[in-house]
């Protein structure tokens, strides 16, 4: 098939043209309350053509390999009518030929289904273990891909990954106070990686319960200690959308603002993605442009000195592709994306990140949240005051707002701890979610944090 592909791609004789073939094998499955809410087990099986040419992009998704030579026809007649008082150009890339294959000792493929389903059914039981859970889902999902790509550069590229997680929610009710509680593990190492998680489970259910009593916390401006957690959203939500690339290059005012070279922080701040990281839910070899994925360092010691690629978006700024040209399957065209995201650690313990701190909030995990360019908010999931150096009683409903350019500024300490997460769910960007994605940090400290509250 894919010498095939070669010469149907040869034949086509525009600037450049690209073939992605993609198969997709896993299973779902699903606990709402006491029932077996769903079982699925999948395979999806397709591909894509994009052409280019001065400026312009045709794209094509189709299940029928049958009809592989009229798509490429019709994306390469595409882009010789729309070229025409264009221009733009791709960045260079390597045309790398390699094959990746995933072997693990506990293949999620070669798990029986009952015996996924036992694993989910005693979480949720744990869960459902009081009569203060009024309700309780625990997810679980496993995915094998196997993708094939050719370009008319040279590129041909097989790389196969495989991912396994599990996701916990518990909801307490008191009269009506109804409480939520939340967790989510997963990787790309094996099965294991969602077994033995009975005290995940037990804690899921304890801090739903814990909410129920816990008060409001109190509106104001605070110092704030977030969680590795809460660090990574904030690492992914509030700044690394901002430093990928086709957003910076549409946008004057990002432009302007983010200019590398700037410092956004103290030296003790560094920013990353990297999707070379074994066993991370964001890594890979090669990008969906077949661009080999990299250590991509956004800030340096507070300074400005990178942002994420795709070919057209580096060509477009005069900087090189970082392999992050991502699509979440063969039915979308490739976008700028992260990959694992993360603060680096530092070296203060969490008793020196609090020790100073006279009235502040420990916040934990995050429930959600929304950004506006350079503006945030998020809820975390749980928190609890900080008073005189130690940590108190749990509080509830602590939503986090600010800008992420003065929240940088205001980052004061960071712990010597490191935890990436890559649960289930993603990332979701224009109209594509979710896309596979880790992101993560240590305990970080910051100033003059404004918090909603009561």
């Amino acid at each position: 098939m894919r010498e095939n592909i070669k010469k149907l791609v040869a034949k086509a004789k525009i600037p450049f043209l690209e073939v992605h073939i993609e198969e997709r094998q896993g299973v779902e499955i699903s606990y709402a309350g006491k029932e077996l809410d769903s079982l699925n087990q999948y395979i999806d099986i397709g591909g894509n053509v994009r052409a280019f040419s001065r400026g312009v992009w045709s794209f094509a998704s189709f299940n029928d390999f049958n009809e592989l030579e009229s798509h490429i026809n019709f994306v390469s007649q595409h882009v010789r009518i729309g070229r025409r008082n264009n221009r733009g150009k791709l960045a260079i890339a390597e045309p790398y030929v390699d094959e990746i294959t995933v072997k693990m000792d506990d293949d999620p493929r070669e798990i029986p289904i009952y015996e996924k389903v036992k694993t989910v059914k005693s979480y949720n039981s744990i869960i459902l273990r009081s009569k203060k859970i009024q309700s309780s889902r625990v997810r679980y999902a496993d995915t094998f891909q196997r993708r094939f790509y050719i370009n008319s550069e040279g590129a041909d590229i097989v790389e196969e990954k495989i991912y396994c997680g599990i996701s916990f929610i518990a909801i307490a009710k008191d009269g009506m106070n109804v409480q939520m509680m939340k967790k989510s593990k997963g990787g790309t190492r094996g099965f294991h990686t969602v077994c033995g998680l009975e005290e995940d489970a037990e804690g899921v259910k304890k801090d739903a319960i814990d909410l129920l009593k816990a008060k409001k916390v109190k509106a104001g401006m605070y110092t704030l200690v977030a969680d590795p957690v809460l660090t990574g959203v904030f690492a992914h939500e509030a700044f690394g959308h901002l430093s990928e690339a086709d957003f910076v290059y549409m946008n004057n005012k990002m432009q302007k603002i983010m200019q590398l070279g700037r410092r956004f922080g103290s030296k003790e701040l560094s920013i990353v993605d990297d999707g070379t990281i074994c066993g991370e839910r964001g890594s890979y070899k090669y990008d969906d442009e077949g661009v080999q994925s990299r250590c991509n360092i956004l800030i340096n010691k507070g300074i400005l000195v990178g942002r994420l690629h795709s070919r057209e978006s580096a060509e477009k700024m005069s900087e090189k592709p970082t392999g992050n040209a991502r699509a979440i399957s063969y039915r979308y065209h490739p976008i700028v994306r992260m990959t694992n995201t993360f603060i680096k650690k530092g070296n203060m313990t969490f008793n020196e990140l609090i020790g100073d701190i006279e009235n502040g909030i420990y916040a934990v995990d995050a429930l959600g949240g929304q950004t506006e360019l350079e503006m945030f908010t998020f809820s975390s999931a749980k928190a609890y005051i900080i008073k005189n150096g130690r940590i108190g009683p749990m509080v509830r409903d602590v939503v986090i707002t600010g800008n992420v350019f003065e929240t940088l500024k205001n980052i004061d300490g960071i712990g010597n701890d490191m935890e990436l997460h890559g649960g289930l769910g993603g990332c979701g960007k224009d109209g594509q979610s979710p896309l596979p994605t880790a992101q993560g940090g240590p305990h970080i400290r910051i100033r003059n944090v404004v918090i909603g509250g009561k």
